[in-house]
């Protein structure tokens, strides 16, 4: 970067409003009688100094609070906008997301599906929202604190005259050289008292108090970049998991997000009641009308896969813990946490038949087909068979009146049989289900006759676990931290200087003008200093008199106007 050399020889980069050194103002890039911009204390900031490659564009665009701010306001409306409907995480598991929104929405559901919005916090613009905050955040910050704690570093105790002028709170006194030195040693100590920082150079002084909240913006920024990283962390593999599964009693199935290495086996499931002759519950359950249920439970038992020995071998399966999982008490280990969730009594696991001849009632063995994987083919024997042309878990017929299934789940299996048998070696075919048996193709000689069921108790436990959630806090802590430091601190200034023979007072503070007002007049009381005026006030005051005078004498206003009128003609 370019620089610009002071009248005191300190080196300034390009575009700086004040020298970071002894204050004088650069007339190139500052309106002569105003007050100083002391909001950054006149740096140069990048964004506003080179904007001609790619780069300084970029630079430019994302450190603009504008960009930031529609940042903030578009991941917030999109995030409301994904509250509309239930995330598909928590549509029913073995729903279709195509078909659920739209059957239970209308239109405003199948549009919510087809953009994208049922998986919205894990959609790719989402996360380039995010992102984009996670960048404006921080080239926002560097654009600003980096320049800000140079020239803070470097400023010295002696400033130049025009900036002790042009500061909002300033003043002059004329005292004796006999008592100069003695007032500032006064000054001193009392600033000192008040907890100022107080500086001397060629026998002027600066005092500074709060310079640390001048950063609190910034310590809010990085608590949100700590936050952001911790929410995006959370689409890693591994950093985070919140899904739940369906496990039947007797059977083991792989733990989500786990690759294997974990599985979780439903030894039992318990479900209690309430006794209906309990003294305490007792009548309110009559009330009721039905049994209440009082505990429900999955005794779990955690495995770990171990490594393999040999190549080719999956390891073995080793039981890691052992708990009664019920609601409000999960089982945990090694960062994870299995809730119970839910549970299905008596869903159908096997289902038997037989082949049986309509005229003689004869039966032909005995087929157990296994609900969740059935064979293709069943031979019962002396020419006996039984192939399973189609099978449908969970049956419906679709908008097309063609068969169907809403899952893999079997609430309402039904079977479409070819029945081999030695009258009939061209097969004959049967629809079969619940209280269903029907023949498509005409009459048949044999049917499938039901012979009986099999059910298991099945439960649902969610599995959870978070990684991101020590980030999460300590972004919400940092965040914190710096809202405070911000909020309930101002960063002061005093300058005392001897300027021409005179003593002049100057003053800055980022928000409380009041407060460093009754601390300068603290300091010089009971001396001969005159206590400074805040510009801006007086201004005001100035321009309330002026409208006081027109409301009195609405002729000079006439006046005023009218050769205002005349300038501007000109």
């Amino acid at each position: 970067m370019k620089k610009v050399t002071c009248e005191c020889g300190h080196q300034n980069p390009l575009g700086t409003e004040i020298c970071e050194s002894c204050g004088k103002p650069i007339e190139e890039n500052s309106e002569p009688k105003t007050l100083l911009n002391m909001r950054y204390e006149g740096v140069a900031r990048r964004s506003q100094t080179y904007t001609t490659t790619i780069i300084d564009k970029i630079w430019m665009f994302f450190s603009s609070v504008k960009v930031g701010i529609w940042l903030i306001v578009l991941t917030l409306v999109a995030s409301a906008l994904g509250t509309l409907f239930p995330q598909e995480m928590y549509i029913p598991p073995t729903a279709n997301p195509s078909i659920y929104y739209a059957e239970e929405y209308g239109y405003l559901g199948e549009i919510y599906y087809l953009l994208g919005f049922h998986n919205l916090y894990s959609s790719w613009w989402y996360m380039l929202l995010v992102a984009g905050l996670g960048i404006s955040l921080i080239i926002a910050s560097l654009d600003r604190v980096v320049p800000l704690h140079r020239a803070l570093k470097t400023q010295r105790v002696t400033r130049h005259a025009n900036f002790m002028k042009r500061q909002r709170v300033y003043g002059t006194s004329s005292i004796s050289k006999e008592e100069v030195d003695e007032t500032f040693s006064k000054v001193r100590e009392r600033l000192e008292n008040n907890k100022y920082k107080v500086s001397e150079e060629n026998g002027n002084l600066v005092a500074e108090k709060g310079r640390f909240s001048r950063w609190g913006p910034y310590v809010n920024h990085v608590g949100l970049i700590v936050f952001l990283i911790g929410c995006m962390l959370r689409y890693f593999p591994g950093m985070y998991i919140d899904e739940h599964v369906w496990i039947r009693e007797g059977d083991q199935v792989v733990v989500p997000g786990t690759d294997g290495q974990y599985y979780i086996e439903n030894e039992q499931f318990l479900l209690e009641f309430y006794d209906e002759d309990d003294e305490t519950f007792g009548e309110a359950i009559q009330r009721g009308g039905g049994a209440v249920v009082s505990n429900f439970q999955t005794d779990a038992i955690l495995y770990e896969r171990q490594d393999a020995d040999t190549v080719g071998d999956l390891g073995e399966l080793v039981p890691v813990a052992e708990h009664e999982i019920r609601v409000n008490f999960p089982m945990s280990h090694n960062g994870f946490n299995f809730y119970q969730l839910d549970y299905k009594l008596n869903e159908l696991k096997t289902m038997s038949f037989t082949v049986e001849n309509k005229e003689t009632g004869e039966t032909q063995g005995r087929m157990d087909i296994d609900l969740y994987n059935p064979q293709s083919s069943y031979d019962l024997g002396d020419g006996y068979e039984v192939k399973i042309r189609d099978y449908f878990p969970d049956y419906f017929l679709n908008n097309d009146n063609v068969p169907s299934t809403r899952s893999k789940i079997p609430d309402n299996p039904v079977f479409i049989f070819e029945m081999i048998t030695p009258e009939t070696p061209e097969g004959e075919v049967s629809f079969v289900g619940i209280r269903q048996n029907l023949e498509p193709l005409g009459e048949n000689q044999y049917k499938m006759t039901f012979l009986d069921v099999e059910t298991n108790n099945v439960t649902a436990l969610g599995v959870r676990k978070d990684r991101t959630l020590p980030l999460l806090i300590a972004g919400g802590v940092i965040f914190m931290v710096g809202l405070i430091q911000g909020s309930y601190w101002a960063h002061r200034r005093i300058w005392i200087q001897r300027i021409n023979g005179e003593v002049w007072i100057a003053g800055h503070t980022n928000k409380n003008w009041l407060t460093l007002r009754r601390d300068i007049d603290e300091a010089i009381k009971e001396t001969n200093l005159t206590s400074p005026k805040d510009q801006v006030e007086e201004k005001e005051a100035s321009l309330e008199s002026k409208d006081s005078t027109f409301e009195n004498d609405p002729l000079e206003k006439d006046h005023i106007d009218s050769n205002t009128d005349n300038e501007s003609k000109k």
